[in-house]
């Protein structure tokens, strides 16, 4: 016969320890700073994830478009439009070796996309090159640029900087150093950014030119700040918005821009090229292509 109260004896201790292990106090439950710390690296997570996700369909988009401005020969063509606002000649490539201080504040503007000592970008474009041929001529003046960032002041540049850039400028190290940072901070982000607002080979070159004139920056005039007023205005093609009326508004608010800069300035890049381009309906930048910058007519057959 068994005997259930002898084991009910024998198995009360048993489960007391188990009871008592399982609770051991030197094993606290996690503090509130804990608990909010997992909380937040799971929100971190989510989000991380979800910004991977967007991104991975903003690449699908852009790889689906038409290759756009980024087609060789249209890709040429605006380094010829940009040359013919920036430099006053079709032949960009003639412009690696360019510099002067053109008195609009940005102190030294140089290369083949005016590159200013006083925007950040001829620094980057500096340090970038120096940390890949750190023999270069231009590497011992990376303290004086750092000192004049932001500003239009010459100070440690003088008088030898314009020499040592336009020296420089003959080595093709630095000539592809100048078009790889182009490409990075300018052409392929402002050609991206295009595509996904649905915009066309035209409006891709106006975000480009825009990029270049205003800069990468998230200022009250930069391009980013713009495109966000423009966006406020009219929607984009990807929006469901008409191209033509999303472009002209940009062009508006980028003209309005340049002209609450310095209001004298000339703003032919944008009257008598762009918006003519578009005032004519070649949303696909075809050739042969006829404009004018500052006065001067220009034309690619």
């Amino acid at each position: 016969m068994k005997r259930p109260g002898i084991l009910l004896l024998v198995a009360a201790p048993v489960l007391v320890l188990a009871v008592l292990l399982a609770f051991d106090p030197r094993d606290p439950e996690p503090s509130p700073a804990k608990r909010h710390s997992a909380a937040h690296e799971s929100r971190e997570d989510t989000k991380a994830r979800a910004e991977q996700s967007e991104k991975t369909q903003d690449d699908e988009v852009v790889a689906e478009a038409p290759p756009g401005l980024a087609a060789p020969a249209k890709k040429e063509l605006a380094q010829q439009l940009v040359a013919s606002a920036e430099n006053s000649t079709l032949h960009w490539r003639d412009t690696y070796g360019y510099i002067e201080d053109v008195g609009d504040g940005d102190g030294y503007t140089a290369g083949i996309i005016g590159y200013c000592t006083g925007t950040h970008d001829l620094l980057t474009l500096v340090e970038r090159y120096t940390k890949a041929h750190p023999d270069n001529g231009l590497a011992r003046y990376l303290p004086a640029l750092r000192k004049v960032d932001g500003t239009d002041s010459h100070e440690g540049l003088d008088p030898g900087f314009t020499a040592a850039w336009k020296a420089e400028s003959e080595r093709p190290a630095f000539r592809k150093a100048q078009e790889d940072e182009r490409d990075r901070a300018y052409f392929d982000p402002a050609v991206r950014l295009a595509k996904l607002d649905g915009l066309g080979t035209l409006g891709q070159f106006i975000y480009y030119d825009a990029m270049v004139f205003h800069g990468p920056g998230v200022d009250k005039d930069g391009f980013y700040a713009l495109r966000e007023r423009a966006l406020k205005e009219a929607d984009t093609p990807a929006a469901g918005g008409r191209e033509k009326t999303y472009l002209d508004v940009f062009l508006d608010i980028r003209r309005e821009a340049m002209k609450a800069r310095r209001t004298n300035r000339d703003t032919s890049r944008i009257d008598t090229a762009q918006r003519q381009f578009l005032y004519d309906g070649n949303m696909d930048l075809k050739t042969p292509l006829a404009w004018k910058v500052y006065g001067e007519s220009y034309q690619v057959p």
